[in-house]
């Protein structure tokens, strides 16, 4: 009988498997079967600049199903892993009705979610921006804030709605201060009551410096750019609690605003924290270089939700680079189990780091070390990542938005058409109902 592969996610990773899959195994060798809850895969690093209006919202997603062509597709939400009877649940993402799938290989890409520590009042106020309802509804927040801005009489409650705070000073959080500098000093002509200094832009940041873990020049670089265009940036400081009127920071300081954008912090998926699967202390997947589960044949985990030993005592980054490439050999590893070979352990050395900071800058780590600011390196950014957007098509689309933002203005459309379960996956992720619409 044929062997059933089951990939679990639709990220970098678990599509890179299932296309390492498709080519090299042999006909009638074995089945590949993926189930995602959205139908298509997100091109996550150009999500801040969705959020900000400069790329359309479908750009950067690519149809699962036109990237995979020999792949049984399933859209589902994954409610249960048994490990034991080799069977994972499903419910069907449209009808609602129960499924279940089983399996000889299962690999677990289902990736990452929000984490908003447990603080109160965070996790129902905050605007997340891990996924493509996060980003569209907060660049419509953005158009909201405004245009009720414009239309409120009173300087101080004027002042709090155009006060903006992103907690977190890591890549999604120094590349998401930077796009909201640009849309909302772009836009801001088009709102006469809306004056440069009612418009407060801060960033929250708990460690000593932004962009930690990186060369410090880069963290360096990206304060002083931040700063320079206006930003408020606070260091060592961290998130005590929010109410409806603002935040207050563990050293007592209050910010009074009603736009909180959250990049602090992110955990695995909850389905895989509640799995028999060993798990580190940060809760992912514990595998082996290989990326198998120890004690449990058959199954593999990869991407955001795996801890994959680096041979230093460490682990390996949780970024799309990682996952692109893991995916490749954690495919040629299950053909190797299939065909009674010999697994490769992953390994793989960092090309190196970059985040842009909108406005034509950005910081990049290159190999050796070596640190590009600035133009040099926003430009190496954009022909990074455009080169690595999935299609011919979407390349074009994305080349287009940016050609047409240098010579535009930004859109400024307050589009509703959000549902009421999509208003915060940071609340959805805690378990806590989300939050109304802006009304």
């Amino acid at each position: 009988m044929k062997a059933r592969i089951l990939i679990l996610g639709g990220g970098f990773a678990a599509i890179a498997t299932a296309q390492r899959l498709e080519r090299c195994l042999h006909p009638g060798e074995a089945e590949i079967i993926m189930i995602s809850r959205e139908n298509f895969s997100l091109f996550t690093p150009m999500l801040p600049e969705v959020s900000s209006g400069e790329i359309d919202v479908r750009h950067v997603v690519t149809p699962v199903r036109s990237q995979l062509r020999q792949t049984e597709f399933i859209l589902g939400e994954v409610r249960n892993i048994d490990c034991e009877r080799k069977i994972v649940k499903f419910v069907h993402t449209l009808r609602g009705d129960e499924g279940s799938v089983a399996y000889d290989h299962l690999v677990v890409a289902l990736g990452s979610v929000i984490s908003t520590y447990g603080l109160p009042g965070i996790a129902e106020r905050v605007f997340a921006l891990k996924t493509l309802e996060d980003a569209g509804i907060l660049r419509n927040r953005f158009m909201w804030l405004l245009e009720l801005a414009d239309s409120t009489p009173d300087d101080q409650e004027r002042r709090r709605l155009l006060t903006m705070v992103v907690i977190g000073g890591g890549f999604t959080g120094v590349e998401a201060t930077g796009e909201m500098v640009e849309l909302f000093f772009d836009v801001r002509k088009f709102f006469p009551n809306v004056r440069k200094s009612d418009i407060r832009i801060a960033l929250i940041e708990g460690g000593p410096a932004l962009l930690a873990g990186l060369p410090p020049k880069m963290g360096e670089y990206a304060l002083a750019n931040l700063k320079k265009r206006g930003v408020e940036v606070v260091l060592g400081d961290g998130v005590k609690c929010a109410d409806d009127d603002g935040l207050e920071l563990a050293s007592g300081r209050r910010i009074e605003t009603r736009t909180i954008v959250w990049s602090a912090g992110v955990r695995v998926s909850p389905i895989v924290q509640q799995s028999a699967l060993p798990h580190t202390k940060q809760g992912a997947i514990a595998v082996v270089p290989d990326m198998s589960v120890t004690g449990f044949p058959g199954v593999w985990a990869i991407g955001d939700c795996a801890a994959i030993p680096d041979g230093n005592g460490g682990f390996y980054p949780q970024t799309a680079q990682h996952a692109i490439r893991e995916g490749p050999v954690l495919a040629d590893n299950i053909l190797a189990d299939l065909r009674g070979g010999k697994t490769q352990a992953f390994k793989y050395t960092s090309l190196g780091m970059m985040a842009s900071l909108g406005g034509r800058k950005a910081v990049a780590e290159l190999p050796g070390k070596r640190v590009l600011t600035g133009f040099p390196a926003w430009f190496l950014w954009r022909s990074y990542y455009l080169s690595r957007l999935p299609g011919l098509e979407r390349k074009l689309r994305v080349a287009f938005d940016w050609t047409l933002e240098l010579l535009f203005p930004r859109d400024i459309s307050e589009l509703r058409v959000y549902s009421s379960r999509a208003q915060s996956s940071a609340a959805d992720d805690a378990g806590i109902r989300p939050r109304p619409g802006n009304e």
